[in-house]
């Protein structure tokens, strides 16, 4: 139902794309002035309770430095932050400054829903990472600015891996069939404690389709906009899932459905419940607060033991998106421009939206990172050796591909279809939902 009404609104969203591209941003809604010339901003992000709080302070200096500006917080999780985002903006009412993300550029880009900020002459992009500034860009215009660089891992909670007398694997060396096997292990030492614990939680997200093919030599998306994996690719992806299943590695059918819209910190692996999880480098910070233990972030395992074909690279955390209907545009942009450039900004945010690509705030926040930050950024540099070439923005049309990929695993756990009969109908239907995009 998530998944139709999302699809919903965003068909309205596109029948009146035209529209909302050529109608001046002086008309739009969605903010608001009053006659003494305060402005009222609406900020909209998703995020977890130290994400919320971090933003919350970020806000706060902003508005002591620009007093004539207020912020409308519109804190959101990402099980449903997409849902109640196409829904406003398809009815005209989108807020002001948007936490966007890769999957979402094109999608809201692209059909008009989005300002160009290389337009915006009040934010300085100077700073910013070339190959960070292109990863916003679609048809030419700069959507999004990019909060900063993370890598897609394995976290693992090392309290769990010593209950269960388990050692952490060589993330330089391992396999897949090591990544089930020791998974596996876990979940057998917790279960001679008497306890009910997982090895791992299932990767069931377009950025783990995407981690697979790109193992595989192709990519979920292709350069020219269609689907880039074979359906033998997408097979093997779901066969994986049932064989996680089968090892009693992961948690069983109904848990993984349930884990899938779970806010992170009540997931299988943010209650301590799992030992591994695929995550974001930027979410080392939250999830060590609230497992209470030190998390190991550990490489993507790959065929062939090889790191360097693992398929990793640097993706953008999130983007800064500016609503193209902002009754507001310049004093949006001023706060955009304020999350991008400002240190007092960044020594909050720290690397909790990723490692900054912005040369002056990376020199600022060294001092002053926390354990888990130095963690995190350390591990960004020791990887880069291994990093590939960034995958394709996602085409127009995509928006819905994390859903049906979740939906297509959920069938293959719960038996409803077999790998390949889940590859066969994913394929179609994802392809037919690019298609009818364009």
């Amino acid at each position: 139902m998530k998944t139709f009404l999302r699809r919903s609104a965003l068909a309205k969203m596109l029948a009146t794309a035209a529209t909302v591209a050529v109608l001046a941003t002086g008309c739009g809604t969605g903010s608001s002035a009053s006659s003494d010339g305060n402005v009222t901003l609406r900020f909209t992000w998703w995020g977890n309770d130290l994400r919320n709080k971090e933003t919350q302070q970020v806000i706060d200096a902003f508005q002591a430095s620009h007093p004539n500006i207020k912020i409308q917080a519109e804190p959101g999780v990402w099980s449903s932050y997409w849902d109640k985002l196409a829904t406003t903006t398809a009815a005209n009412d989108s807020p002001d400054v948007i936490q966007m993300d890769q999957a979402y550029i094109a999608e809201y880009g692209g059909r008009g829903a989005l300002m160009d900020l290389s337009k915006q002459s009040n934010i300085d992009t100077s700073k910013i990472d070339q190959d960070a500034l292109k990863s916003g860009q679609y048809n030419g215009k700069q959507f999004g600015l990019s909060t900063g660089q993370n890598a897609y891992v394995v976290l693992a909670n090392t309290k769990l891996f010593q209950a269960a007398g388990v050692p952490l694997p060589n993330d330089k060396t391992w396999t897949w069939d090591d990544y089930q096997k020791i998974a596996a292990q876990v979940a057998a030492g917790a279960s001679k404690s008497g306890k009910t614990n997982y090895g791992s939680s299932y990767g069931l997200t377009d950025s783990d389709m995407n981690t697979w093919a790109r193992q595989q030599g192709e990519s979920l998306y292709s350069a020219d906009g269609n689907l880039g994996l074979k359906e033998g690719t997408a097979a093997s992806f779901f066969q994986h899932i049932n064989a996680l299943r089968d090892a009693k590695a992961a948690p069983p059918a109904d848990l993984a459905s349930e884990d899938i819209n779970a806010p992170i910190e009540q997931t299988l692996f943010g209650t301590g419940k799992t030992a591994m999880a695929w995550m974001w480098t930027n979410q080392v910070s939250a999830m060590s607060s609230a497992t209470g233990s030190t998390i190991k972030i550990l490489r993507a395992p790959s065929q062939s033991g090889q790191a360097s074909k693992n398929g990793m690279f640097y993706k953008p955390s999130m983007f800064w998106s500016e609503s193209s209907r902002s009754k507001h545009p310049k004093e949006a942009a001023e706060f955009i421009n304020f999350l991008v450039n400002s240190t007092d900004a960044a020594k909050t945010i720290l690397t909790e939206r990723g490692f900054p690509t912005n040369t002056d705030i990376q020199a600022a926040i060294e001092p002053m990172l926390k354990p888990t930050d130095k963690t995190a950024a350390s591990f960004l540099k020791d990887i880069k050796p291994d990093m590939q070439a960034p995958s394709a923005v996602p085409p127009k049309g995509s928006s819905g591909m994390q859903k049906l990929i979740q939906r297509y695993s959920t069938d293959v756990l719960f038996n409803r279809k077999s790998p390949a009969d889940a590859a066969k109908g994913f394929m179609q239907e994802a392809q037919g939902m690019i298609d009818s995009a364009k």
